[in-house]
């Protein structure tokens, strides 16, 4: 199999692209680093598409592999044939590479060996031959099968019965339908196509009494159904509450079996010993190794759409716009614990933290006020981190009660405190805080997140983050993978501050692994900040190699090159150098000269194209050179909730609230209109026209307006909607 060939075919790129990118890969080079800095070598490949290479070359590697263990192991059985050996070397998936093999496949003890044993398989074979020729038109030849049976009565062989030994001749004849490729594709196919899913609760339960009420007598097409409906019926099944099938037509399927065993025109008694064999290998064989193969295939489906939804959730939320480097309070609200206030400096380090009691009562109300605006004052603050949590909204009144006075105030904003217990828990929060209390640690957490929250949130299991939709019923190795990928690709699309970031965000940077992260924040601990890239090379365990892989993603604000605090990388720095001198500038009047990005725009691209450095690399130093260190992520916005709504029973059908989106699923997205409990918005609801996925209108992160629609207490269920009319 030429794997260039059909990955350039399946995932229409030309073969020098394809080739190009593998010999990357091969070289040690990361998705990030391809994407951004070769270019030229792959033809413009981007993220996905690299990616979609990488895991299509290693799912097509596996698959050879596999060929090749096969297809020793039927050539060992002296069973293996040029056209059999033909068909396994053509397989372009692992499903049919193993209907293939099937039949040579070593058996668990089934009725056809046990038949086997009994010596039955020539009169299978026998009958096999007769089902074979025109008894119509032959009559002379053929033989009773009670006739055929007969020789085979032995009850030394444990066959003690004609009916006994063609029973066993049934049983070894009943695989080879079963085991034959070209009929489980076409019964796969159908099943697939035509099948239908149904689910019924099991046992007494009254109407309402389960969250598995829509699927107390439920059925639809398989094809058609939705992911989360799937993951749901499976999750309903696993907890004992739902009975889930698979439905098909079986008429059909069953005269196709039998016309694919029989000739035209054969006896009736012939027929009918099939027909009861065809059953026999549909009910017993078949229909149960297929059904589950399907189910299992479409459960790795709605995986992959389930992971991506989480994927596309996640990145919205780590490419969420940061604060800003200000000074910040994080506030872990409480009622009879009390809120913790932590104080940051612009650059996130843990300055000072209070215990207030603004919940308590007038006096401890008052003495609260006090100690926020001393904070406030001592440390200039500029941005207040409210986690959303219990007694969130409560804190956020007291908070922007107490801060109105001030000019200018300090912008108070919730923030989702998702996650933020398990990263107060956890060896990172231990190891940066040993001597702070699990909540204090908390609030630090819960500013770092308004400051930026790519940063932080880099440091907690993306899992815990509460922006996937079925995240613990999926393939858990896949959604790992997945969700580093993502992280990895944020974090590389962002850039990171060498000087400040943590080991955690360092791990995820092109090409750095944790022990190198760990060695470049001791090095930072020892020798102080770096003043420029080349010192990365003194890092212990970081060579040239992982450098260049690194380099370009790594920035330093006030070093001795302008260039390190941009996404140029290091080896075009003499090209750089060049196109400024031809303009008449220098590195360090790009931020100050008044015409340069002017001046940039004009310049001949051709003139400075080579070998290896064409026009898109060009046209990515430009932007670079326009706009030096700048962050790509949006601008910073906020919802604000009114504050005269904080519950559920506050709620009134119709009112018009601003909120902030919290989740996006296939169904639909869920808001956070400042209640305690997120509100959803389903996909009928997101606009005035049809939506396929909610993702074309929504994104985590996103600021919105919302109309209630229904509020349901005692459920605790808020529809909103987004529609105009």
């Amino acid at each position: 199999m030429d794997v260039v060939a059909l990955l350039a075919q399946e995932l229409s790129l030309r073969p020098t692209q394809i080739q190009a990118a593998l010999e990357l890969f091969a070289e040690g080079a990361t998705v990030p680093f391809i994407a951004r800095y070769r270019k030229e070598r792959t033809g413009e490949l981007d993220e996905v598409q690299l990616r979609q290479l990488a895991d299509r070359h290693q799912y097509l590697t596996e698959l050879n592999a596999r060929k090749q263990t096969i297809l020793e192991t039927i050539a060992a059985q002296e069973k293996l044939t040029p056209p059999l050996q033909k068909q396994i070397e053509a397989c372009i998936s692992k499903t049919e590479l193993e209907d293939l093999y099937l039949p040579y496949r070593p058996k668990r003890r089934t009725r056809a060996t046990i038949a086997r044993e009994k010596g039955l398989e020539p009169l299978a074979r026998s009958i096999a031959a007769l089902s074979q020729q025109n008894l119509k038109q032959h009559p002379d030849r053929f033989v009773s099968l009670e006739a055929l049976a007969q020789p085979y009565c032995s009850e030394a062989q444990g066959v003690n019965t004609v009916e006994e030994a063609l029973k066993g001749a049934a049983d070894i004849l009943a695989e080879e339908p079963a085991e034959q490729a070209s009929l489980r594709s076409i019964v796969r196919q159908s099943l697939i196509q035509e099948g239908v899913l149904t689910s019924k609760l099991k046992g007494d339960h009254p109407e309402g009494t389960t969250k598995y009420e829509m699927y107390r007598n439920y059925q639809t097409p398989l094809r058609q159904i939705a992911p989360h409906n799937f993951l749901a019926l499976l999750r309903g099944e696993k907890e004992g509450l739902l009975k889930v099938a698979l439905e098909v037509e079986e008429a059909p399927l069953l005269d196709q079996l039998l016309h694919s065993q029989l000739a035209r025109n054969t006896s009736p008694a012939l027929q009918g010993f099939y027909q009861n064999l065809v059953k026999d290998a549909w009910s017993r064989l078949l229909k149960p190794s297929l059904s589950n193969e399907v189910m299992t295939e479409k459960k790795a489906w709605a995986d992959r759409e389930s992971i991506q939804t989480f994927a596309e959730n996640l990145k919205h939320l780590l490419l969420a716009a940061p604060g800003g480097m200000q000074p910040t309070l994080g506030i872990d609200p409480g009622f009879r614990t009390g809120c913790k206030v932590a104080a940051l400096s612009p650059t996130g380090q843990f300055l000072e933290y209070q215990v207030i009691f603004p919940h308590t009562g007038a006096a401890k109300q008052q003495e609260a006020a006090t100690l926020l605006l001393q904070l406030i004052r001592r440390y200039n603050i500029a941005l207040i981190a409210i986690g959303n949590g219990t007694a969130g909204r409560e804190t956020e009144t007291f908070v922007r009660e107490t801060i109105e006075s001030l000019t200018p105030p300090p912008i108070a904003v919730m923030v989702s405190e998702a996650g933020a217990s398990i990263y107060s828990a956890s060896e990172v929060a231990i190891g940066e805080f040993p001597d702070l209390d699990l909540t204090v640690r908390g609030a630090i957490s819960i500013a770092r997140r308004l400051q930026d929250p790519l940063a932080e949130l880099v440091k907690i299991d993306p899992k815990s983050i509460g922006v996937g939709q079925y995240q613990h019923d999926v393939d858990q190795k896949q959604l790992k993978q997945k969700l580093d990928e993502t992280v990895e690709s944020c974090v590389n699309y962002v850039g990171v501050d060498l000087n400040l970031a943590s080991r955690e965000l360092l791990t995820y940077v092109s090409g750095i692994t944790p022990t190198v992260a760990h060695n470049i924040v001791e090095y930072r601990n020892q020798v102080g900040a770096f003043r420029d890239r080349q010192s990365l090379l003194k890092v212990k365990k970081l060579g040239p190699k992982l450098f260049e892989q690194a380099a370009g993603f790594l920035r330093i604000r006030q070093g001795t090159n302008p260039l390190d605090n941009t996404a140029v990388h290091p080896e075009r720095y003499d090209l750089v150098n060049r196109m400024l001198q031809d303009l008449g500038l220098d590195p360090a009047q790009i931020h100050q000269h008044p015409q340069v990005t002017e001046q940039l725009r004009r310049i001949d691209l051709k003139r400075y194209t080579t070998d290896t450095v064409g026009e898109p690399t060009l046209r990515d130093i430009l932007k670079e050179l326009e706009k030096p260190g700048r962050d790509p992520r949006a601008q910073f916005t906020y919802a604000t909730f009114k504050p005269e709504i904080r519950t559920l029973s506050d709620l009134q059908i119709g009112m018009e609230l601003e909120g902030i989106v919290t989740n996006v699923a296939n169904f639909g997205a869920f808001v956070d209109i400042g209640v305690h409990q997120d509100g959803l918005v389903h996909i009928s609801q997101l606009a005035d026209r049809f939506v396929r996925d909610p993702k074309e209108i929504v994104q985590v992160g996103q600021v919105v307006t919302v109309r209630v629609l229904e509020v349901q207490e005692k459920l605790k269920r808020i529809s909103l909607s987004l529609r105009k009319s």
